[in-house]
Order: structure tokens, then C-alpha cells, then sequence
């Protein structure tokens, strides 16, 4: 006996289930708000019965006789007065809605958990906002903490979500040790584990304290809507940039404001650092950046000082030249970008002594992404080798006008290791994973404007561009899609972003295989035509 296939409801998945509810719900809520004035009235006749019926029940049995003698009466007036039954009816109808309106009480402050949770806040600034000559202080012991909290909300939990402080004006807000013990106190106070930022108002002597709500960590990587030299480097709070980006977060359309990186020879940050602990994302941004340097047309130069492999789903596609684990091959990468930099000079200066445009080849961007490279420089000093990091130097401070931009990721605990050429030429730095607030500040040059959490998300951190704010930061998911442990949509997402793979067997790159000699020869051409 054959078997009967399964109804269509229950063999499409939970996908058609969960739409069905949403559609439902929606009807739902887009009924009541229809019919809530038909609803209101229903409520107050219910109740004018319940109190009609308490009243009769309530009359005496002597007396309900002439009750219903009067109300006879009243009735047949009413049916004999012009208009009558339509003006009992108004009147019945507004009875109803006035007592089957909404009777609520509206909160008027603060419950008894939250007044003694916002007097033990106020007793702990005391020693911070008060001196003894001040001869009628706003923050005293025993003080009414209506006059230095002027606005206040909390959560369903009980715990402070904003808060408005008022402070004298002798405080010492223009000192940042002062600042961050008054920073250090409220995170102690009203909760750990949240994100709060502080807005210092010196002019005004006021502090409004709000807890941040967390990024989104659903984005995964995608075809960004950006021009020609823009990279996303991940998703910030609505009010730290003045421009939103549409993704897609699942399969649900956002407009998200971005952190955009902007390189190419007007870039005031044509170099990139990114700093983190292990397994805090700095791979995931690595990757997220080659994949807008392909889709955009650039080509890319990977060299992978932890040898993890996490990159070996680049090799072979078209754009990308090479991606090298050992000391060697970086060794001879890194000589071939320091060459072709050069060579990239060369050529523009003799085009612009002609006055003619930089030839095309020199205006294709090309990107050089290390992960870990001082691990390479220790094995390359080990083995008697000469660092490769010292092959960095003419791509980082040549390489803006050449079209040559350089990315280096690094762990905290190697950052010794690189040298004074990567600090001074990378303006644009990224802070990911777990870290003290000293930490993002020797990095970033500025401590960050929230209070860091012990526990993020991978890819979650800080970044700044050159002399601008701090941001927070959310890198978009891009995981290896050879990762079996990583999510299969995000997987699935970056297989879609790969470019193709290039025909024939895969060559990667070696100093011996420079283009400099070849274009060089074309150049006297074109000096023999200058007069």
C-alpha cells in the first residue's frame, strides 16, 4: 500500500509556520485597533449592567414596584419628546465609553526598590561631588537626591537604563582621572555587564548616563552598497555616523549606520592595524576586507604568519596573487610589493613629466593583508633569515600615491614585535575582543567612549580613523567556509562572494617574477616624446 504524502502545511518547514503566526498576530493587532472604540463601549455597557443589576439587588423589595413605575415613565417621555430615543441613545453611548475607558494609573515616580536604589547611587557620589566648604552642597549624606537626578529609567529588572546627574561646578570634569572614576563608579553601581556611555556636559555641569543596546551580530558578508575606495569595516550606534548602509540581517532588509574606511591617494588613513586577542574576530575582518578589495577590483597580496589556513579558500581566484604561510615565500611576497611600489612611483612620475595620466596598471589597488606577522619575523630570525617586516617599510610609507594599501593584524602580546614603520604609518586602528580601557587607549590614542564588557561577541570591539572618535564596532560574519564549525548560512555567504577560480595551475608570486623590468623598458617611449 503506497503512502500518502504529507500535507503541503506540514512538509514545507517551520519557515511557512512562523510567516502563518506573524500574519496572524498582525490581523490580529490591526483588528483590535479597528474595532477598539466598539470594544471600549462593549466594556462600559458590561459595566452599567453589573452596577444596574448591584442596584436592584440591592433595592428593597417593597420599593422595587415604584422603581419600575418611574422608570416606565421615564421611558415613555423620552419615546414622546422629539429626538428622544436618539438623545438617550448618545447619552447611553457616552455613559459606556466613560466608564469603559481605560483606567490605568499612569506611573508618577520612581517604585520603592527603585527610589532606595537611586538614594544608595546618590550617597555613593557624595565623597565625589562635595568639599566642605561648600556651604550648601548639592550631594550631601542624607541629602534629597530629587535635586542632583533630574530624569531617570529603568528596565523590567529594576536596574538603571539612563540616568541625568547634576553636579557642582567646582568638579573637576576637565581631568580624565577624574572623569573615569566617576565613569568607574556608576558602572559599579548600576549594573555590570552593559555597555554605558557617558555624556559629559562641562558647559552645563551635567552627566546623562545611558546604556547602549547591542550591536547586531546577524550581518554577515555581503555585496555592500559603497563607491570605488570605500571598505566597511563593520557596524556602529546610530548617533556616531551621519549615514546608514541597507543590508540584509537573515533575510529581513536594515539600513545600519556603517563604519566606512575610505583609502586610495586622497585617504588621510591609506593603512590599516587591527589588534586583538585570539578568537576575537581580527581573521573575520581580514577576510571581510580582501573580499570588498576583489569585488571592487583590486588585487590582493595574503601572507598568513599563524599558518592556520584560514585563507586557503582565496588561493587561485582571480585577483588574488599569492597567499603565503612560510618565512620564505613571505620573504619574497613582501620584496615583490616593496618593488612593485616602487615601480608604481617610477611609472607615474614619467607619465605626469609628459603630462599624460599614470598608466592603468599603477591604478589598480593593490592590497597587502597580513595576519600574524610576527610570527614569520620570528621564525625568519631563527632560521638566520633577513625580518620581512622590514619589506613593509616602502608600502607603508609610499603607498598611498601608488595605490598600495597595507593591512596588519596582531594579538596584544605581540605587538612589541612590530616595528616603529607600522605604528606610524597605520592611522586607521581597530580594537576587537575583550579588552581593559588602557589597552584600547595605548592602540587607539583615545580611551573608548563606553565602559568595555568582559564578555563579546567575535568581532565585536573599537575603531578609530585617524584623528576622528572612537566607534564601537561590529565586523561583519565572515567566517572560513571550510570552518565545518561555523554557522552554514554565513558559510554559504562568503562561498557566494568568492570570485572564480583562475584557469590553469595556480602560481603563486616570487621576487623573481616582477613586472618592473617589462615596464619599465616601455617608459623611454615616452620620455623620448617630451621635448
Amino acid at each position: 500500500m503506497a503512502r500518502r504524502p504529507l500535507p503541503r502545511i506540514l512538509s514545507s518547514g517551520t519557515m511557512s509556520l512562523a510567516r502563518g503566526r506573524d500574519l496572524a498576530r498582525t490581523a490580529a493587532d490591526s483588528a483590535t485597533d479597528v474595532l477598539h472604540p466598539l470594544l471600549v463601549i462593549g466594556r462600559g455597557l458590561r459595566i452599567l449592567a453589573a452596577a444596574g443589576r448591584r442596584r436592584w439587588s440591592q433595592t428593597p423589595k417593597d420599593k422595587r414596584g415604584p422603581a419600575l413605575f418611574l422608570g416606565a415613565a421615564c421611558v415613555l417621555v423620552l419615546a414622546l419628546v422629539p429626538y428622544g430615543p436618539l438623545l438617550a441613545l448618545i447619552t447611553l453611548m457616552a455613559a459606556a465609553a466613560w466608564h469603559g475607558r481605560d483606567r490605568t494609573p499612569a506611573k508618577t515616580g520612581p517604585s520603592d526598590a527603585e527610589t532606595e536604589r537611586l538614594g544608595s547611587l546618590y550617597e555613593a557620589l557624595v565623597p565625589y561631588f562635595s568639599i566642605p566648604e561648600d556651604p550648601s552642597p548639592l550631594f550631601a549624606h542624607g541629602g534629597d537626591w530629587d535635586k542632583a537626578f533630574s530624569g531617570y529609567e529603568f528596565d523590567e529588572a529594576g536596574r538603571i537604563t539612563r540616568l541625568h546627574i547634576r553636579y557642582p561646578a567646582y568638579f573637576t570634569d576637565g581631568e580624565a582621572t577624574s572623569r573615569a572614576r566617576i565613569e568607574s563608579l556608576l558602572h559599579a553601581k548600576s549594573g555590570r555587564g552593559r555597555e554605558y556611555l557617558f555624556d559629559w556636559d562641562e558647559e552645563g555641569n551635567q552627566l546623562d548616563l545611558r546604556v547602549l543596546a547591542a550591536l547586531p551580530t546577524g550581518i554577515a558578508a555581503q555585496p555592500f552598497v559603497t563607491s570605488p575606495g570605500e571598505t566597511v569595516l563593520g557596524f556602529t550606534d546610530a548617533g556616531g555616523v551621519q549615514r546608514t548602509l541597507p543590508v540584509l540581517e537573515g533575510d529581513e532588509p536594515r539600513d545600519v549606520p556603517p563604519v566606512i574606511w575610505r583609502t586610495g591617494p586622497r585617504s588621510a588613513e591609506p593603512h590599516l592595524l587591527a589588534v586583538g586577542q585570539p578568537g576575537s574576530g581580527t581573521s573575520t575582518l581580514l577576510r571581510s576586507v580582501a573580499l570588498q578589495a576583489l569585488r571592487q577590483g583590486g588585487d590582493v597580496l595574503i601572507v598568513d604568519g599563524g599558518g592556520s589556513g584560514e585563507y586557503s579558500c582565496l588561493s587561485g581566484r582571480v585577483g588574488v596573487l599569492a597567499v603565503e604561510c612560510g618565512p620564505t615565500g613571505a620573504q619574497a611576497t613582501l620584496e615583490w610589493a616593496a618593488q612593485e611600489t616602487e615601480r608604481r612611483l617610477i611609472a607615474t612620475h614619467r607619465a605626469r613629466e609628459v603630462g599624460r595620466p599614470a598608466p592603468e596598471d599603477t591604478r589598480r589597488p593593490l592590497w597587502i593583508l597580513l595576519d600574524q606577522p610576527s610570527v614569520l619575523a620570528h621564525l625568519a630570525v631563527a632560521e638566520g633569515g633577513p625580518d620581512p617586516l622590514a619589506q613593509l617599510q616602502v608600502p607603508l610609507r609610499h603607498g598611498r600615491p601608488a595605490h598600495v594599501t597595507v593591512v596588519v593584524a596582531e594579538q596584544f602580546g605581540h605587538l612589541e614585535l612590530l616595528n616603529d614603520a607600522v605604528w606610524q604609518h597605520t592611522r586607521a586602528r581597530v580594537v576587537l575582543g575583550p579588552a581593559a580601557v588602557q589597552q584600547v587607549a595605548d592602540v587607539l590614542g583615545l580611551p573608548p567612549h563606553t565602559t568595555p564588557t568582559a564578555q563579546v561577541p567575535p568581532g565585536r570591539g573599537y575603531a578609530r580613523l585617524g584623528t576622528g572618535p572612537v566607534h564601537r564596532l561590529q565586523v561583519p560574519a565572515t567566517p572560513d567556509p571550510y570552518d565545518e564549525a561555523a554557522h552554514p548560512a554565513y558559510r554559504q555567504a562568503v562561498l557566494e562572494l568568492l570570485p572564480e577560480r583562475q584557469p590553469g595551475p595556480h602560481r603563486l608570486l616570487s621576487a623573481k617574477s616582477l613586472r618592473a623590468p617589462a615596464a619599465l623598458d616601455a617608459q623611454p617611449e615616452v620620455a623620448a616624446e617630451a621635448p
